[in-house]
């Protein structure tokens, strides 16, 4: 992968700098007549976006559409029919003790903004956050993951379509390429990826003052209670696991199953991948595949960190695992630490609600957490512990509502994105007081004559 300069970045830097300051990213009428130009052009061309990602991951184009394109059209849709109401001054109550003055909330852009997307949704996860960025009325610089090659291509002259080359730049590299980058001063980082990589990026950030937006990850439980509808939570389970071929942020991570269920459960979850991939998963047109040869290696590894129950097969050459679910694994090893970011899921049994409590909270704070079972037991998991989000009898789909917040919590992220809360990130939220010149009370001026007043109003 060929290097961006930094000498080449610090010039495209001066230059979506010079053309915010043209002011032509402020007008809401053209912000919503580009996102309606993006809109189009996405969809124009949705066969060489599928195809692309086809080439990168091994991504049907039916679960493209699903967990990529569609979302990114839905987020389109959603400011397009909100922007007006989102970014008009608002007024605001003012406290009787400050009248005649009066109040307002205004969302302005912050410049000059950049995001850093990774690989495994390589689509979804650099549009989502532009719209909110153009939606909000800055300019861009993008960053997509250098593994994912076939799919930012597409994206470069789909962009090159929409935007000038002021408004919104893509860059391309790898780790040089991001050192320079979080060399320069932006508005705001937008970064997605691990949480390793997170704190460089915070650190770079804190050298400008910079604020940030992460979206990290972490290991995400899902619980499995002995009053869970087991057909259901099998069926979601074995999807959400496998969804990309589980190299996704909010995928299930590790089963806590009550120790009654083990078994019908670990059977109907083996039944639901025959059922979705047939028999031999491999052969299968709706399996993703790794990413890199070096993500088959790091995910393949936990293979021997515990007892294989279904699945365990493997094919470097093709960067295949199969679907796998184990039991008996390292409590202390890689499996239990780490991400796994694959379709392996281990399995561990409790037998009290308190224990499976005790398990999680053991935990840093995950960016996504997982419960079937009936709601007052969900009810007590809840008030036990925190997570970025929170699906209760299902998997995954939280992320899909763009009317709900997406990030992390901890070591799972910092800062929230999608619909209304993606334009927030990347706005200034200015507040603005008007005062009259017709009436200035004295109650704030020495020598503080009204002061017993002013304390009676005040306490």
């Amino acid at each position: 992968m060929k290097e961006t300069s930094s000498q080449v970045i610090h010039d495209k830097v001066i230059v979506q700098r010079a053309f915010y300051k043209t002011g032509k990213t402020k007008s809401i009428s053209d912000r919503r007549g580009l996102l309606k130009k993006l809109r189009a052009v996405i969809l124009a061309n949705e066969s060489a976006i599928t195809d692309a990602l086809y080439s990168d991951l091994r991504k049907s184009s039916k679960e493209a559409f699903i967990t990529e394109i569609g979302l990114v059209i839905k987020e389109i849709d959603l400011h397009i029919k909100h922007l007006g109401r989102w970014s008009k001054t608002k007024r605001v109550r003012t406290p009787v003790y400050l009248l005649p003055s009066s109040s307002y909330l205004r969302h302005e852009p912050l410049g000059s903004v950049l995001i850093v997307a990774p690989w495994n949704y390589p689509f979804q996860l650099i549009m989502t956050p532009l719209v909110g960025a153009i939606s909000a009325g800055n300019c861009v610089m993008l960053k997509p993951s250098e593994f994912s090659g076939h799919i930012n291509a597409v994206m470069d002259e789909l962009l090159q379509e929409v935007f000038e080359a002021g408004h919104v730049t893509m860059v391309h590299g790898g780790k040089e390429t991001n050192q320079s980058l979080f060399a320069e001063k932006f508005d705001l980082i937008f970064f997605t990826g691990s949480t390793m990589l997170g704190k460089i990026v915070m650190k770079a950030a804190a050298e400008h003052l910079t604020p940030v937006v992460l979206e990290l990850g972490g290991k995400s439980p899902c619980i499995v209670d002995k009053s869970a509808d087991l057909d259901v939570a099998a069926r979601k389970i074995a999807w959400g696991k496998t969804v990309n071929l589980g190299q996704t942020c909010i995928a299930p991570d590790y089963l806590l199953v009550h120790a009654s269920i083990k078994e019908e459960l670990s059977a109907k979850i083996i039944e639901y991948w025959k059922q979705f991939y047939g028999e031999d998963p491999q052969k299968s047109d709706f399996l993703p595949r790794m990413i890199t040869e070096a993500a088959f290696d790091r995910v393949s590894g936990y293979l021997t960190q515990g007892h294989v129950i279904h699945g365990g097969k493997t094919d470097r050459s093709d960067k295949y695992i199969s679907p796998t679910l184990m039991d008996d694994v390292d409590m202390i090893g890689g499996i239990m630490e780490d991400e796994i970011f694959g379709p392996i899921l281990p399995m561990i049994t409790y037998d009290s609600l308190e224990e499976a409590i005790d398990l999680v909270n053991s935990k840093a704070k995950p960016l996504a957490y997982y419960y079937f079972g009936k709601s007052a037991n969900a009810q007590k998991f809840l008030e036990e512990n925190t997570s970025g989000g929170v699906c209760i009898n299902d998997t995954l789909i939280h992320i899909s509502n763009h009317a709900l917040p997406f990030g992390g919590v901890g070591t799972s992220g910092v800062g929230r994105y999608h619909g209304k809360y993606s334009f927030e990130a990347f706005s200034n939220a200015r507040a603005i007081m008007k005062s009259p010149t017709w009436m200035d009370v004295p109650f704030r001026y020495p020598p503080f004559k009204y002061f017993s007043i002013v304390k009676k109003i005040l306490s």
